[in-house]
């Protein structure tokens, strides 16, 4: 099942995502909800980031193959930071290149989403917890990265997380492949499977330090290959079982 949040005139509304058509949900994805007979033609809806989180927790250094590249050691315990849901942006929207950058990057990710309330849980159930999966790109400046040494500005900006089309349920997380592509062009791909911290892992992790609830965002690391976008290029994350999440990039 591949759940959206879309937007029809002034309406905005969870729906499923099937061939072509989004059919409309009542009730919370995250428990009870009902398929409504309203469905609309995929071309006439404008999909959004698929949920509104409390928080987005971002994970460095997690592919072998982009540890490598940067020439750092292979973490013990994984490196993580926030994104403010202000960063939030959906497919088809722009990420906007803001007058201070001087090197925005890609960073295609793969992305978990979480379904109910979970603290403290054991890695052995730590999937339980997670609704399903979507794309993510974790735009960074990475001049900032590098001069001020941490993460939060850097990162932070508002339309640095683009997330969706979907959440897609019943993904194998340790089976998937993430692409990015630059204008049609593959720069980065990589396999979950070559993950050092896998989701069950992080999910069990993190819950360990704050409490994580529905629609809470947690992603995963990005594969090697990150490389600097442009004004008017085009970046596009794909994630097999979950689609395409595409961006253009604008001035601000």
């Amino acid at each position: 099942m591949k759940f959206v949040r879309f937007r029809v005139q002034d309406k905005v509304s969870y729906g499923i995502l099937e061939e072509g058509f989004v059919r409309e949900v009542a009730g919370s994805i995250f428990g009870d909800f009902q398929v409504k007979p309203q469905k609309y033609p995929l071309g006439e809806v404008w999909l959004l980031a698929p949920v509104e989180p409390s928080k987005v927790l971002c994970v460095g250094l997690n592919f072998r193959d982009h540890i490598a590249e940067l020439g750092d050691p292979t973490p013990k315990l994984p490196s993580h930071f926030l994104k403010s849901p202000t960063t939030l942006i959906g497919p088809e929207d722009d990420v906007v290149f803001p007058r201070v950058a001087r090197r925005v990057d890609y960073e295609g990710e793969l992305a978990a989403v979480i379904k109910n309330k979970t603290k403290d849980v054991p890695e052995a159930e730590a999937l339980r917890h997670v609704l399903g999966y979507t794309c993510f790109n974790d735009v960074t400046e990475r001049e900032l990265t590098r001069v001020q040494g941490q993460l939060t500005r850097s990162k932070g900006f508002d339309t640095f997380g683009p997330l969706g089309p979907c959440i897609a349920t019943g993904l194998d997380p340790t089976r998937l492949t993430v692409q990015t592509y630059l204008n049609g062009r593959k720069v980065q791909e990589g396999y979950t499977g070559n993950m050092v911290f896998p989701i069950a892992f992080l999910v069990s992790y993190l819950s360990q330090c704050m409490t994580l609830y529905p629609g809470d965002v947690i992603s995963a690391g990005t594969p090697g290959g990150i490389g600097p976008m442009k004004v008017g290029d085009t970046v596009e994350v794909k994630i097999e079982g979950i689609g395409s999440l595409r961006n253009r990039i604008r001035a601000a």
